[in-house]
Order: C-alpha cells, then structure tokens, then sequence
C-alpha cells in the first residue's frame, strides 16, 4: 500500500513539473523569447495545452474572468500541493 501512495506523489510531481514548464514556456512566448510559429516550439505549446486543459477548465469556469490573467494554473498547483500534503500526512496510517 506505501508504494501505491509513493506512486501518486511521483504523479502529482510530474504534474506539478509539467505545469511550470507550461507556466515558463507562456511566458517565453509572451516576451517573444520563443517563436510559436517555429513547429517544435508549437508542437511542444499545443501538447502541454492538450494535456493540462482537462485540469485547467473547470477551474476557469469557477473563477472570474480577469482579462488577460489566467489564474487557473496557480489554483491548480495549490490544489496539487495540497493533495500532496494530504497524502503524505495520512500515508502512514495505511501501512
């Protein structure tokens, strides 16, 4: 049972590594530091959206719309910290 726990830590890990990439690459992108029209660059945007929209979607449509600020990613890796912390708090009562 313990390395079923240690198994959705290293998930909730590689999400919460996956969404600073996105984070850093957005803004890259938006200082023009990368190029979207170059094809790894925008194939490396459109997979990260492709697989972090599930995540970010329901929480978009909870918070208010704040123009040109996207807050969903902050609320999604709290939400990811706090679950990690609930975990590794009850873990060992499973073992």
């Amino acid at each position: 049972m313990l390395s079923l726990f240690q198994i959705l830590l290293l998930i909730l890990d590689i999400v919460w590594f996956i969404i600073i990439v996105q984070i850093i690459m957005s803004w890259l992108i938006s200082f023009n530091v990368l190029n979207i029209y170059q094809p790894l660059v925008r194939q490396i945007w459109s997979g990260l959206n492709r697989l972090l929209e599930p995540l970010y979607s329901p929480v978009r449509r909870i918070l208010p719309d704040t123009g040109g600020l996207d807050l969903a990613p902050l609320i999604v890796l709290i939400a990811i910290y706090a679950l990690r912390i609930i975990i590794a708090n009850n873990m060992m009562a499973f073992v």
